[in-house]
């Protein structure tokens, strides 16, 4: 990659990337090929153990990822993106690192949850500036809407946490809006204890170019029924928002390896 200074470290933005990496007889190998037909995934089996599962959604090129995996063990991880490029940087990464509590797939965040999740199966939820969509022709794409928190919601158990951040202005002012109909939200307003200079490639960047980042930390409200999210979905209001095409600029500068598009690290 342009952002490696050597072979042993790697880093964007002046930030190395979390781990190091190992000689080759201690690589893992973490690259879901192919997914089976839609059911719900069989974690003890893809992972050969039975633990507690974060999925991170649109996880680009794994930072954010490799970071948890090699702070907790004892979780496992699987992460997935529609970007057969980013994930393949990523699957690098984390098989170069020894990563066994690793699983990367190339598919949508909702797509996932929608086929493959059964509900209340997973620890944790991550997702790291979800692309806010700049034309209005596209913001039927927009991923953060009432139906993907209901599945966000579904997917988790008791007490489970979802993350979400964003720099897009408009999309924050969004989530604030509709995060607290599904679960208990705080706001984390400093950086990240874990990673000062950002979770992820995009937060880095963003940043350095000093835009706010909006960062969520949302409990799983255990309290609602199937009736209480159908009528969140039903009621809530659409991301009709204007995302601001002045911020384009940043995925320019964003792009240096990997094509600005779909999901944003």
């Amino acid at each position: 990659m342009s952002d490696a200074s050597h072979a042993e470290v790697e880093a964007e933005f002046g930030v190395p990337i979390p781990g190091r990496i190992l000689t080759e007889d201690l690589w893992a190998k973490t690259a879901v090929k192919r997914l089976p037909p839609p059911g719900p995934l069989d974690f003890a089996t893809l992972f050969g153990r039975t633990a507690p599962v974060v999925l991170d959604l649109g996880c680009g090129n794994g930072r954010s990822t490799l970071s948890s995996a090699l702070a907790r063990p004892d979780i496992d991880h699987f992460a997935v993106d529609i970007l057969p490029v980013v994930i393949r940087y990523f699957t690098r990464r984390a098989n170069q690192r020894g990563l066994s509590n690793v699983r990367i797939a190339v598919i949508g965040g909702r797509e996932l949850l929608q086929d493959y999740i059964a509900p209340g199966s997973v620890a944790e939820i991550h997702c790291y500036h979800p692309q806010p969509y700049y034309d209005r022709r596209e913001i039927k794409k927009r991923l953060i809407v009432p139906e993907f928190l209901s599945l966000v919601h579904q997917s988790l158990q008791p007490e489970g946490l979802f993350v979400v951040q964003t720099d897009n202005p408009a999309y924050a002012r969004y989530m604030r809006t509709i995060l607290p109909s599904f679960f208990t939200v705080t706001e984390q307003t400093e950086r990240w204890p874990d990673a000062p200079h950002g979770r992820t490639r995009r937060e880095i960047l963003a940043l350095q170019q000093g835009l706010p980042v909006f960062r969520a930390v949302c409990h799983r409200r255990d309290e609602l029924t199937e009736i209480d999210l159908q009528a969140a979905v039903k009621t809530l209001p659409r991301p009709t928002f204007d995302a601001d095409r002045r911020l384009q600029k940043y995925d320019r500068l964003e792009s240096g390896d990997v094509a600005p598009h779909g999901k944003r690290r």
